[in-house]
């Protein structure tokens, strides 16, 4: 079955695939088509996107519109998500449906389940190729992406096999608790939102999770407990940020480092300063090209983050994004002798400027002056934010001082 498509009606039919590049978070993103996502609709998040500040828009994914989606059994009991895109849709796509294969059963031990039984409370530190590749993934379904991923044009599997499993996760619970809670005429809507890594051949990802308080204005008590002592049991009480995934491809395996949310909550300040410089390093040298432009992009989001009064950014994360495949000035290969180790790795500096992003991502917790719903009203701009920004822009000096 592999390689075969569900059958689809209409020529404008899309398979819906789990986004593959997912560090982080717990919400499900799937990716659309080439250039865009889709994840689960919330209302503050959408009232974020649709009254948007024009200078927030360079630092954020560009919002394109709705979706909304049902689940439907096939005759197999295979699980689909059938969708099209509302009347009020942003976007100019055409009425699609969206198919999902969904094999799992859920706490069988076969299939997936293998991929995620270990998961929970654990830190997870794998490694893995290029994965999902989008014109040759013709389905969704996990079993293939598990274990076919890493298929070479024909047909054939390396003897490795690794990957980041952590959007596959996201996308199995998500669907696990669709199935289980709603019956499938029920209608799920969700953001058609821009994929910024679409543009890097080897996206390399660092999920930041922003500012001291993560809890929003709606959370319960027992969720605002845990949420403090979150951030009191890591780096976002001392630093304002701490880290929520990563991915890093290295050049002298040809895969990616992967690091989850649980590895990144252990973390402690210099810990922290550790993982970044791993997140700058390529297995071979440290990218000292990727410095300049990544702290000048933070400075400019400082400057406009400084001037959004009412805003609090409650549990949104700051991705910085680059392309693993460096430019060929960059390239220094190691000294034969010199015995490597990722964590203390030789620094290259390259004359050419890589390309880098940053961007912010999830606002459903994100409130301001004359957002929906019954929230505090806040004075003045993020100042946890703002710390951690500081912060971070202060760590990647020093690494470009070599301190």
């Amino acid at each position: 079955m592999v390689g075969q498509s569900p059958p689809c009606e209409g020529s404008s039919a899309v398979l819906l695939e789990p986004f593959v590049h997912q560090v982080g978070g717990h919400m499900s993103m799937m990716k659309y088509d080439e250039h865009t996502i889709c994840k689960p609709l919330v209302s503050q998040e959408l009232s974020f996107y649709e009254s948007l500040p024009l200078a927030m828009r360079q630092f954020t994914p560009q919002y394109k519109g709705i979706v909304s989606v049902h689940l439907k059994k096939d005759s197999l009991g295979n699980m689909m998500l059938i969708a099209s895109p509302s009347l009020d849709n942003a976007t100019s796509d055409p009425a699609v449906k969206l198919w999902h294969k969904y094999k799992w059963a859920a706490g069988t031990g076969t299939g997936g389940e293998r991929a995620f039984g270990t998961w929970s409370h654990t830190q997870v530190t794998r490694t893995f190729k290029e994965s999902c590749p989008g014109k040759r993934l013709l389905r969704t379904d996990l079993q293939y992406c598990t274990d076919s991923l890493l298929e070479d044009a024909n047909g054939n599997q390396p003897e490795r096999k690794s990957y980041n499993p952590w959007g596959l996760h996201c996308h199995r619970q998500h669907l696990n608790r669709m199935s289980s809670k709603h019956n499938e005429n029920k209608l799920h809507q969700f953001l058609l939102l821009e994929n910024v890594v679409s543009k890097y051949n080897y996206p390399c990802i660092l999920d930041l999770k922003m500012g001291t308080r993560q809890h929003g204005d709606d959370a319960s008590e027992e969720k605002k407990a845990r949420h403090i002592k979150k951030c009191e049991q890591s780096t976002s009480a001392s630093l304002g940020v701490r880290i929520c995934g990563m991915q890093v491809y290295q050049a002298d395996t040809g895969h990616f480092l992967c690091k989850d949310k649980y590895y990144g909550r252990k973390l402690s300040p210099e810990g922290f300063k550790q993982t970044l410089r791993q997140f700058l390093c390529n297995g071979n040298h440290l990218r000292m090209d990727l410095l300049e432009p990544i702290i000048l992009r933070l400075k400019a989001l400082l400057s406009v983050i400084r001037k959004q009064s009412s805003y609090r950014f409650y549990s949104s994360s700051l991705l910085i994004i680059y392309d693993g495949q460096e430019p060929k000035e960059n390239t220094a290969p190691l000294d034969n002798h010199l015995h490597f180790q990722r964590t203390n790795c030789t620094t290259s500096h390259g004359t050419h400027h890589s390309r880098v992003d940053v961007r912010m991502i999830d606002f459903a917790h994100t409130t301001f002056k004359g957002s929906k719903g019954n929230h505090t009203t806040y004075d003045g701009p993020d100042h946890g934010y703002i710390f951690g920004l500081e912060n971070l822009i202060k760590i990647l000096q020093n690494i470009s001082e070599g301190k």
